[in-house]
């Protein structure tokens, strides 16, 4: 699904995803609040949501349509590059980022993995996500991944991809109650304290390159 306020955007996106053997537009949206209530009719499997939008606009619709139908996959679509704006959509709920000035390929690519299951970051801001990590004395140990199980980074790894503590459940075949545990223990373990730090850990660790 496509939510954007300029129509020939729409038109161009739309021509793109049609040209993809994989992949079809199954409705649009012109502003926020439509984009809410179409995802809500439709369910598409992923929703391109434009950020600059009249009325609500793509940051709250993002936030409300992960409320609504939390298994809809959103993919931001912007000419924002600030860091702290990124950090904002990924905490809302967001599975991938990409910027409108990035080569129509670059969104076909994002689609794909946002749709995987996969977080997505366009590659000319994943530097801000991470932001002064590397440069800094970070909260993380030099060599943290070593301080986890194997299950441990199996979970840590699935929930920085963007599956949910279910899904990730049924995928180890494990309990809800458990994946619970895991995730709460590696991150008392690696310092982290929100979905934003568990991103940023995992594009250290070249995990989302790995999916």
């Amino acid at each position: 699904m496509l939510a954007d306020d300029h129509e020939v955007v729409r038109e161009g996106l739309k021509a793109l995803v049609k040209a993809q053997a994989d992949m079809e537009v199954v409705g649009e949206a012109a502003d926020g609040r439509e984009a809410v209530q179409r995802a809500q009719e439709l369910l598409p499997d992923v929703l391109v949501m434009d950020i600059s939008m009249p009325g609500l606009n793509g940051l709250k619709a993002t936030e409300r349509v992960k409320q609504l139908c939390p298994q809809v996959k959103v993919l931001t679509l912007t000419r924002h590059t600030d860091a702290g704006f990124i950090q904002q959509l990924l905490a809302a709920g967001a599975s991938g980022y990409v910027l409108k000035q990035s080569a129509s390929s670059e969104l076909v690519r994002a689609i794909r993995t946002v749709a995987s299951g996969a977080s997505y970051l366009d590659p000319q801001i994943t530097g801000k996500v991470i932001g002064g990590y590397v440069s800094r004395k970070t909260r993380f140990n030099e060599e943290p991944a070593k301080e986890l199980s194997e299950r441990e980074r199996e979970v840590l790894r699935l929930i920085a991809w963007g599956y949910s503590n279910k899904e990730v459940a049924a995928r180890l075949d494990i309990s809800v109650k458990t994946v619970e545990a895991h995730k709460a223990n590696t991150m008392k373990k690696l310092g982290l304290k929100s979905r934003i730090d568990i991103i940023r850990y995992a594009l250290l660790q070249g995990w989302l390159q790995d999916n």
